[in-house]
């Protein structure tokens, strides 16, 4: 990935189970309504502890 063209970062997170479950309907309703937008790399994650597990997508995109 060449990082001299990432323009904008955004990152989407949940720790709920009822969030998780939606966060790829946040992330479509994002991409929608920010379409000059164009992703060039999606980093997605898990980390969890004896409570809690979250999930995160962080997306380098660039403008055009």
């Amino acid at each position: 990935m060449n990082t001299g063209n990432i323009t904008d970062v955004k990152v989407f997170s949940a720790t709920k189970a009822r969030d998780r479950e939606v966060l790829g309907a946040a992330v479509t309703a994002w991409l929608a309504a920010n379409p000059d937008l164009r992703v060039l790399k999606t980093v997605v994650s898990l980390s969890s502890d004896s409570a809690f597990h979250c999930l995160s997508f962080v997306m380098f995109c660039t403008r055009g």
